[in-house]
């Protein structure tokens, strides 16, 4: 199977699990699997939240971001990797300059 995000248009996702401005994405979600790219512009954010019954994890392409992960902050950039375990909190935030694109999954939903 191949995922076609060039062929997707954005969609957009305005005060994300209570984050600022808009998170845009392309998702490909099979009701099991969700697999997306994702950016956030500078300023906006995806809010904190817990990850109650599946993990995600987060693969940055391009720019840097913050993630605040069961409460502890951590810079993350290009070629970077966040996972976010089952029963664990996070939120990803965009506070440089330029665009924080990436790819996200969320198995097991």
């Amino acid at each position: 199977m191949i995922i076609d995000y060039n062929a997707m248009e954005w969609q957009e996702n305005p005060g994300f699990k209570g984050g600022e401005g808009i998170f845009l994405n392309k998702m490909y979600d099979d009701g099991t699997n969700k697999m997306m790219t994702g950016r956030l512009k500078p300023g906006c954010s995806i809010g904190y939240h817990r990850h109650e019954a599946n993990c995600e994890i987060i693969f940055v392409i391009e720019g840097t971001g913050e993630v605040v992960y069961d409460g502890e902050k951590f810079e993350v950039g290009a070629g970077q990797c966040h996972y976010c375990p089952n029963g664990h909190e996070h939120s990803l935030s965009n506070h440089g300059k330029t665009d924080l694109v990436f790819y996200a999954a969320v198995p097991g939903q």
